[in-house]
């Protein structure tokens, strides 16, 4: 069975997308280079489609991205010192790893997530 290799692209409809496009490159480091579109770095992807009635994230809202960081502390002090809200709960973190919300300037939710980090195995 031949099957997808990954994510090509995130699409969704925006009020302003150009200023949307510069916030995201701005506050996030979503921005291609040379003309190419942004590269993120390998690793994992989660697909999951949640209930219609989940509280995950905003019930207004079809969708919610969410976006790899290797060091969530450093990424809530830059967004803080940008003046972006962020929120955190305890429970949300454990062992897949730590989280963060935010919204982008027209209410979209974003997720941050720094995966736990790997060790090496015993031996």
């Amino acid at each position: 069975m031949e099957t997808v290799t990954g994510i090509g692209g995130v699409f969704f409809r925006a009020n302003d997308p150009e200023a949307l496009t510069r916030w995201y490159a701005t506050h996030l480091g979503v921005v291609g280079e040379n003309g190419l579109p942004w590269q993120q770095k390998a690793g994992y992807t989660v697909f999951a489609p949640f209930p219609a009635n989940s509280d995950y994230f905003t019930a207004d809202r079809q969708w919610m991205i969410n976006f790899r960081v290797s060091d969530l502390d450093a990424m809530i002090a830059q967004l803080k010192a940008a003046d972006i809200a962020v929120e955190t709960r305890a429970e949300w973190d454990g062992a897949a790893g730590r989280f963060a919300r935010i919204h982008d300037p027209e209410g979209n939710p974003i997720e941050l997530w720094e995966p736990p980090k790997q060790t090496a195995p015993e031996g």
